[in-house]
C-alpha cells in the first residue's frame, strides 16, 4: 500500500546536530498488514519505523510500533526518540511530557525543544543482567573477527535484557573497536540459537571521554545499526553493576564506521527492583512533517 506522511527523523544526533540514525515516522493504519508496515522502513530508506497509534491505552499511553524491514520489534530506543520527536513538533509546545506503550509497556517520556533539535528521554524501566555461559560467549566472540590482543583487559562480556536480550562485548580500544568485521551469516545464526537481539560491541568511557560502540543485529535484518540506545542503556546498567556506584551516567558514541557520526546518554540508578535506566539522544525532524 502507499503510506502518506512519512516523517524522516534523524535520531541520536551528535551535540552538533550531525548524523544521527535517520527512522521514519509515521502515523499508524489498522487497515495495514505488517507486510505493509515492514515496506515504509525500505521505501523511506530507514532502518526502522515507528508507528503512532490514535489513542491512549487504558493506562495513559500512546502506542508506539516498530519495523523492520524483516519483523517487528518489541521496542525501538532510538525510534522512540524519533517518535517523540514527531509528536512534540505537532503539539507546537516547548516540552512535552507525556507516556509511550510498546512492546506490553507504558513509561514516561520527556521531548525538549533545544538549539540543535530536540532532546528526548525515556524510561528503559528494568535492566535483567547475566554472565553468559561459556558456550554462548565462546560462540559470539568468535564470529566478531577479534585478535587475540582485542577484548578489554579487565571487562568481560554480559547478557542484558531490558525485555529483550543482547550482549555486551567489550574491547580494548577504539581501534579495535572499528576492525570489528563480524561474519554475518554465523552471527544470525548464532543470535538465533541463543535467543539475543545481537552483539553490542564497545568501549567503555573513561573520566569525560565518551564511550564507543558499534551494534550488530542482523538476525533482525540490521547488519549494523547507526545507534542503538536500548544497548547503551544496558550498557548504563552494566557499569553500574561491576564498579559498585549507587548513579552512572554515560554518553556513548556510535555510527562513525557508518558515516552517520550518533551519540546517546544513558543513566542508571540501583533500587530495591534492580537497576533502572533512563536513555535520551537529540533529534532532527529532516522532512515530511505535517
Amino acid at each position: 500500500m502507499f503510506w502518506r506522511g512519512v516523517t524522516v527523523v534523524d535520531a541520536c544526533v551528535r551535540r552538533d546536530g550531525r548524523g544521527g540514525s535517520p527512522t521514519a515516522v509515521t502515523d499508524d493504519d489498522p487497515t495495514a498488514t505488517d507486510p505493509d508496515r515492514r515496506a515504509v522502513a525500505a521505501a523511506a530508506g530507514t532502518s526502522h519505523a515507528a508507528f503512532l497509534g490514535a489513542g491512549r491505552t487504558p493506562d495513559g499511553g500512546w502506542p508506539v510500533r516498530f519495523f523492520t524491514a524483516t519483523g517487528v520489534l518489541a521496542g525501538c530506543g532510538h525510534g522512540t526518540v524519533a517518535a517523540q520527536a514527531v509528536r512534540l513538533t505537532r503539539t507546537g509546545l516547548g516540552e512535552l511530557y507525556d507516556r509511550q506503550h510498546t512492546g506490553g509497556r507504558t513509561f514516561d517520556t520527556v521531548a525538549i525543544r533545544r538549539p540543535a533539535g530536540i532532546e528526548v528521554w525515556f524510561d528503559q524501566g528494568l535492566v535483567a543482567l547475566r554472565d553468559p555461559a561459556p558456550d554462548e560467549c565462546t560462540a559470539i566472540v568468535a564470529v566478531l573477527g577479534l585478535t587475540a590482543d582485542d577484548p578489554h583487559p579487565t571487562d568481560a562480556p554480559r547478557i542484558a535484557a531490558p525485555g529483550t536480550p543482547r550482549v555486551l562485548v567489550p574491547v580494548r580500544d577504539r581501534a579495535a573497536l572499528f576492525r570489528v568485521h563480524p561474519d554475518l551469516g554465523r552471527l544470525t545464526a548464532v543470535c538465533r540459537r541463543y535467543g539475543v537481539l545481537g552483539c553490542f560491541v564497545y568501549v567503555p568511557p573513561v573520566g569525560d571521554r565518551p564511550g564507543a560502540a558499534r551494534m550488530f543485529a542482523p538476525a533482525i535484518g540490521v547488519d549494523e545499526d547507526v545507534a542503538n540506545a536500548n544497548s547503551t542503556g544496558c550498557l548504563a546498567a552494566h557499569l553500574l553493576d561491576t564498579t559498585g556506584a549507587q548513579t552512572i551516567a554515560i554518553e556513548v558514541e556510535q555510527g562513525d564506521t557508518l558515516g552517520r557520526p550518533s551519540s546517546v546518554l544513558a543513566s542508571a540508578r540501583g533500587g530495591p527492583a534492580g537497576i533502572t535506566t533512563r536513555v535520551g539522544g537529540l533529534a532532527v525532524v529532516c522532512s515530511g512533517q505535517e
